[in-house]
């Protein structure tokens, strides 16, 4: 199980079969250039690997101008 938390909105979503964070990506609908994958407190590419018991954190980018 993997369990991924979005934020701002704070809704946590678990997902039992997952590979890689762009995969995560695709499954809610983000684009890699909108979105800060976080895993332990590191960054994420969107070619590296989700293993099952990861807890990740999709940080939405937003930009005020």
């Amino acid at each position: 199980m993997v369990i991924v938390k979005i934020e701002p909105e704070g809704q946590t979503v678990e997902y039992t079969k997952l590979n890689t964070v762009l995969q995560l990506l695709n499954k809610q609908g983000l684009h890699h250039t909108d979105t800060l994958v976080i895993r332990n407190g590191e960054l994420l590419t969107q070619d590296e690997q989700i293993r099952q018991g990861d807890e990740i954190e999709l940080r939405k980018v937003i930009s005020v101008g």
